[in-house]
């Protein structure tokens, strides 16, 4: 008889980071989404993927990402996972965020007076 051993694989959260984004002008829901998962990530560094978690390369490390954007249909996702610099990464869209009135600008492209503003949490987690 052969036995096979089997191997349970856990996901763990690493980090979770959470930012809003903003376009003002041309009402695109993919630049605000995008513009949110950067915000997100702005300002941190993940020492502990590699002191922690034991990783080797940074694309061993998912990311998961969550956007709530007005017209959350119009998302481009790979433009807004192109944010991402690492990582096996997934996108979630959902219906949210806001939409507030601005001032269309003709020179700039707008279609009507909207800005539409997205948030973002970016999750990352390792498998052990």
């Amino acid at each position: 008889m052969k036995y096979v051993q089997e191997i349970a694989v856990v996901r763990k959260r690493l980090i979770i980071e959470m930012g809003m984004g903003i376009d003002q002008h041309g009402q695109q829901p993919t630049v605000a989404a995008a513009r949110a998962v950067r915000n997100a990530i702005a300002h941190n560094a993940l020492p502990g993927v590699w002191e922690v978690a034991g990783l080797n390369d940074p694309n061993e490390m998912i990311v998961e990402v969550q956007v709530a954007v007005p017209y959350p249909e119009q998302v481009r996702e790979a433009e807004v996972l192109a944010v991402l610099p690492f990582g096996r990464k997934t996108l979630t869209v959902e219906s949210g965020g806001m939409v507030v009135q601005g001032k269309a600008i003709a020179s700039l492209n707008d279609k009507n007076d909207e800005m539409l503003i997205a948030v973002a949490s970016v999750t990352v987690l390792i498998e052990t």
